[in-house]
């Protein structure tokens, strides 16, 4: 639809401006009286019971989600990006002067650029010719500018605070000024150029968020990993052939790498060729050869992994050969990876299909990480004949329907100890299911990051902290490292405590790169409405909720971004237009009705309490029909043929959490909510049973099975050198529960086929 921002802009101010007039137009008016008596002497009955009045209601709009139920991808629509994206230049693209949102013309017809389409298009389509950009990185930044502002308009998350990070330690850990943190350095990245000067030279680091024992690939079945397991498996793996830098860059890794050859095929494909060391081994002494950089990516591309993990990683995805291999599942299919060889002990290939170039961050193709055999082949082996890399036939074996390794696979995804060796600089000695806490020693044989250096902290005891006790934890020796203090009041105590420590402590410091943040599941309940999302904004009052949380150390952003990133300056320059919801419950009013929330529970018109949205039954789905809040109080309705879903938000909130406990006045009860007519019910409890709640799945093994929950709070990080969240926006249902990073669906990324 054109100029969908434009117009529902209009809505609203006319809204606003019919319901300014209905209350005070007529105050002065006298009532008229006809001065003719009535022909009938008796009055006609009057019906004590008034009629429902039925509210003027615009036209229905399902949601993509609702749009696509039912309907199949490939045959009755498919993504835009995929019909028309790949030969798409940004000298095609127009910007509405307005909105900023972006359209572009194929075949005649002038399309709105979706979520999907710019996040596809911002990493694949970066190629200057036939424009008049300098650099692929100006082709980027524009594509780039367009996502994060059609981002903001559908608003699939809310930024509540960017805030500023300390990191504080005891000051016997020594390198820290030398080697700081920053917003893509973090402690547990850092901690290899450190040394302790404490009596056992331990190294005690506390986290907030709950390790899980994930550790091996923290990543497994799930796309959010918590931030403590993701910390512990950075530091048990390593040797990847290409690596993150300290200022958020992206190398081949030198210690690692002994040559990377980068071939352009005549059909478009491209082959790097990658000979690593031969001295590189595991944490037990034993070799690492080039069949260890394969075991991760063969593996979880198979319909082995995915049994295990209950998702679709599909690491190879990107690879020549990958559909006809992911699909073979024992005896149908191709069991070889073509695009994948094995040239000899120490020297691999892998060559990209011409689909996925080119590629803004093409240098990550060559990046391979070595896993010991036992971890994920299962006893199975690596074979090349000369044709592509294949699993011997074992690796397939079966038990009636479900796979053997599959089970074997999900074991070694939990594994916590020095059975299966290790590649990083440190291998976990101990996990503590019952406090949290894991204790890591340093790999000997462990031959250096890409700086060559090893680590020289022999333990490091990675613990749970809470944060009202954090502070005293540090003071008594019981950790040596806070990260990422943040919030007005710790803040202002973890600085004095150091500057009154007499040097027993030092801090470090910087912008995070990243956010808090309400996140929404984008396909369900009242959030899956983009007005929904949007009210809450206009009724939340974020500077001063960024100002009380953050207590002046820090603000509040208007997108996914970095104010600190290069793209985001440019965008900037460019003129990027982004609304910044500025607080007003006229405004949260007049984009709800203009939504369709004009509704009672009885299908009459809305007048207070709680409102109602009418869902036409073609649309609704499952979900939508037993949605209902925490307490049961508001439960979708059915009037007639139509149903009507309240606007009753349930929000899991994480425990001891200062972020949640300031959501209860700024948004649980936040007048300005009750008054839009929006209701806020709460569930607060541990960080992985409310991941499992926004997956809806068993990931961790807590989801209650039906879902309930529509608004989260929680985290997100902008501190990696790669900013790509190509396919996590994807329509493909094949795609979806993989990939999605708020599960939202653009209806503007729908193409119907004919």
């Amino acid at each position: 639809m054109k100029n969908t921002k434009k117009v529902l802009a209009l809505l609203v101010a006319a809204m606003m401006i019919v319901s300014a007039l209905a209350a005070c137009g007529n105050n002065n008016q006298q009532p008229t009286v006809d001065p003719t008596p009535s022909t009938d002497p008796t009055p006609a009955p009057v019906d004590p019971t008034p009629a429902p009045v039925e509210p003027t209601e615009p036209e229905y709009v399902p949601t993509a989600a609702q749009a696509v139920a039912g309907k199949e991808y490939g045959v009755d629509y498919t993504a835009l990006y995929e019909k028309y994206g790949k030969t798409c230049s940004i000298a095609d693209v127009t910007e509405d002067p307005e909105t900023g949102l972006a359209y572009a013309t194929f075949d005649g017809t002038e399309y709105e650029l979706g979520l999907d389409f710019l996040t596809m298009a911002m990493v694949y389509n970066t190629s200057t010719e036939g424009t008049s950009y300098e650099t692929e990185d100006d082709v980027y930044a524009e594509w780039w500018k367009y996502y994060i502002t059609r981002w903001n308009y559908l608003l699939p998350e809310i930024p509540l605070y960017s805030n500023e990070y300390y990191d504080v330690y005891n000051a016997a850990i020594k390198g820290v000024d030398e080697h700081p943190t920053n917003p893509f350095w973090s402690p547990a990245s850092a901690l290899i150029d450190w040394t302790s000067e404490k009596a056992d030279g331990s190294f005690i680091m506390g986290n907030t968020t709950d390790l899980s024992g994930k550790f091996r690939y923290s990543s497994f079945g799930a796309s959010n990993p918590g931030a403590a397991d993701n910390d512990v498996d950075g530091l048990i793996n390593g040797l990847d052939t290409v690596v993150n830098t300290k200022e958020g860059g992206y190398v081949v890794n030198p210690t690692v790498t002994k040559n990377l050859e980068e071939v352009d095929n005549e059909d478009g494909s491209r082959t790097y060729t990658i000979t690593i060391y031969d001295d590189l081994v595991f944490s037990d002494g034993s070799p690492i050869t080039a069949k260890n950089y394969l075991y991760y990516s063969m593996a979880f591309s198979t319909p082995v992994a995915l049994e295990a993990a209950g998702r679709d990683h599909k690491s190879l995805m990107r690879v020549v050969g990958f559909d006809d291999y992911a699909a073979y599942d024992g005896t149908e299919g191709d069991k070889v990876m073509h695009g994948l060889r094995l040239i000899d002990d120490y020297t691999f290939s892998v060559t990209i299909s011409p689909d996925y170039l080119p590629y803004f961050y093409a240098i990550t193709y060559a990046a391979f990480s070595p896993t010991h055999q036992n971890l994920w082949a299962c006893g199975a082996d690596l074979m090349d004949d000369g044709d592509g890399v294949y699993w011997t036939d074992d690796f397939y074996a079966k038990n009636g329907d479900s796979y053997v390794n599959a089970a074997k696979i999900l074991a070694a995804s939990q594994n916590t100890d020095t059975s299966i060796p290790y590649a990083g600089p440190y291998v976990v000695e101990s996990y503590d299911a019952s406090d949290k806490s894991a204790v890591l020693k340093r790999n000997p044989y462990f031959k250096g990051n890409y700086e060559g250096t090893k680590p020289g902290i022999e333990t490091v005891i990675y613990k749970k902290i809470i944060p009202e006790t954090q502070l005293e934890d540090l003071r008594s020796g019981g950790v040596d490292c806070l990260a990422a203090i943040t919030g007005g009041a710790q803040t202002d105590e973890a600085i004095a405590m150091v500057n009154n420590s007499n040097g027993g402590f030092v801090y470090t410091h910087y912008s995070r790169a990243g956010y808090g943040k309400l996140g929404f599941r984008a396909d369900y309940g009242p959030a899956q409405f983009t007005e929904v999302r949007q009210a809450i904004a206009y009724c939340m009052d974020r500077a001063t909720f960024a100002k009380d949380f953050t207590g002046g150390y820090g603000g509040v952003v208007d997108g996914p971004y970095y104010t600190g990133s290069w793209m985001y300056k440019a965008a900037v320059k460019s003129g990027m237009l982004l609304d910044a919801y500025d607080t007003s419950v006229d405004s949260a009013i007049a984009v709800l009705e203009a939504g369709g929330w004009i509704y009672n529970a009885e299908g009459g018109e809305y007048t207070d309490g709680v409102r109602y949205k009418k869902i036409p039954a073609e649309f609704a789905s499952e979900n939508d029909i037993n949605y209902k809040s925490i307490d049961g109080a508001y439960t979708t309705t059915k009037v007639g043929d139509d149903y009507y879903m309240p606007l009753a938000l349930n929000w899991y909130g994480t425990v001891n959490n200062d972020f949640s406990d300031l959501l209860v006045p700024g948004f649980e009860q936040n007048d300005n909510v009750n008054n839009a007519g929006m209701t806020v019910q709460k569930t607060i409890g541990d960080f992985a049973p409310m991941l499992d709640e926004l997956y809806q799945a068993q990931v961790y093994g807590y989801y209650s099975g039906s879902p309930m929950y529509c608004v989260f709070n929680f985290a997100t990080g902008f501190n990696s050198a790669v900013y790509d969240y190509s396919y996590n926006m994807t329509i493909d249902p094949s795609m979806y529960d993989d990939y999605s990073q708020y599960y939202i669906k653009d209806m503007a990324d729908v193409l119907w086929l004919d």
